[in-house]
């Protein structure tokens, strides 16, 4: 497991929607990278991603956690997670 750059805020909503490290972490190692136009990187699970998850046979359990994205600030850190309810837009 590696050192997560978290902000506090990103711990609190870790805690409040149930999202754990290893997410966290997949996300950031096999996640696409779509940016905010306010200076941040959203990431979150695209069919490519998934599809690789599934062929390095990654833990199971993360499975749930597919709808999951992450915003991470210019310097590292993650500033906040959550669960996608909508299309994340590239353009």
């Amino acid at each position: 497991m590696t050192d997560l750059r978290l902000t506090e805020h990103a711990r609190a909503r870790m805690r409040q929607r149930a999202i754990p490290p290893a997410v966290v972490e997949a996300l950031l190692a096999y996640g696409r990278e779509a940016y905010d136009h306010h200076g941040a990187i959203v990431v979150y699970f695209d069919k490519a991603a998934r599809r690789h998850l599934e062929r390095e046979r990654i833990d199971r359990a993360l499975e749930r956690y597919l709808d999951a994205y992450a915003v991470v600030a210019g310097t590292g850190e993650v500033i906040t997670v959550g669960h996608r309810d909508k299309r994340i837009r590239r353009h």
